[in-house]
């Protein structure tokens, strides 16, 4: 449906009721632009709820996620934000804890 190169996550809780304005309005605060073929995810201060800002390279889809039992593993506000890869965005969609799957716990020879 349409190419994500890139995934980031800000910290910072968000108000659900914020619409694609004051959320592209967000992305460009915390991240400094809306890059094309990014998402940019948001969480309630729950984090039973995620908002999510995609810039196709045309316009601007705004996707949303409600967890309806438990929580989504969403990083505390040590950082303003934290770049994911396609696994680990795959997993926190989901639910799962992400932050297990990382390039530096791979199992290997060397």
């Amino acid at each position: 449906m349409m190419r994500v190169d890139a995934w980031f996550l800000a910290t910072a809780p968000l108000d659900m009721r914020c619409g694609m304005d004051s959320l592209l309005a967000r992305v460009v605060g915390v991240f400094g632009a809306a890059q094309p073929h990014t998402a940019y995810a948001f969480a309630n201060l729950r984090a039973n709820r995620m908002k999510v800002l995609i810039h196709d390279g045309f316009g601007l889809w705004l996707c949303t996620r409600r967890l309806h039992q438990g929580g989504l593993h969403w990083p505390n506000g040590e950082q303003p934000h934290i770049s994911l890869n396609a696994q680990q965005w795959q997993a926190l969609t989901v639910g799962l804890p992400w932050r297990r799957i990382a390039p530096e716990m791979a199992i290997s020879m060397t």
